[in-house]
């Protein structure tokens, strides 16, 4: 069974294509944006996938358009690489310490978009560079949406915004390469449906 998937997305603010395999791991990656690119190395890494990122936007503006349309078309590789999810785990959750930073990420491949993110409410310092946590949920944001996940991402300790950020991305990382294994033939939903 081969799972992966490319997929091209264009707007007047962005020019992104995305490609993912769920088996195969190692990353190569250009967004034009030093932190997000990290971030996507972190996803890459610690959830074992085959990622490759080439995408453009309007970073004079700020970052927002590129993380959100990039989020928006990992989902939608995300979507068309599981296929049918016959087979998956389906859910996935890792907790992830980073100095004094400890984030805790739930995953459910349900087909249902939602996403809860708690860092929003907490007091959250500063950025990476210009890349703040309020990104990070636009990224996840556009990733649920378009992918058909629901995440619930808790933030249980922590300030400074680097290690918040880079603490929920392999907490992500890792609860989504649980989810995404191979475990039976059978579909995991009781509705015969996902």
């Amino acid at each position: 069974m081969t799972r992966h998937a490319s997929v091209h997305r264009q707007t007047l603010e962005t020019d992104i294509t995305v490609t993912l395999d769920l088996d195969r791991p190692g990353a190569t990656l250009a967004s034009g944006h030093g932190f997000f690119d990290h971030m996507l190395d972190q996803l890459s890494r610690h959830g074992r996938l085959g990622l490759t990122v080439k995408a453009t936007g309007d970073l004079h503006i700020e970052p927002h358009h590129l993380v959100e349309d990039t989020g928006i078309t990992l989902g939608q590789a995300l979507s068309q690489a599981l296929g049918d999810r016959k087979g998956i785990e389906r859910y996935g959750s890792a907790f992830v310490p980073m100095d004094e930073t400890l984030a805790h990420v739930v995953v459910d491949l349900s087909g249902r978009a939602h996403l809860a993110f708690e860092p929003e409410k907490l007091d959250v310092w500063g950025s990476a560079g210009d890349f703040t946590h309020y990104h990070l949920r636009e990224f996840l944001r556009g990733f649920c949406n378009h992918g058909g996940v629901t995440l619930h991402v808790r933030l249980l300790a922590g300030r400074e915004a680097h290690h918040v950020i880079e603490a929920v991305m392999k907490a992500f990382a890792r609860a989504l390469r649980d989810a995404v294994k191979v475990t039976s033939a059978d579909l995991p939903s009781t509705k015969g449906a996902l």
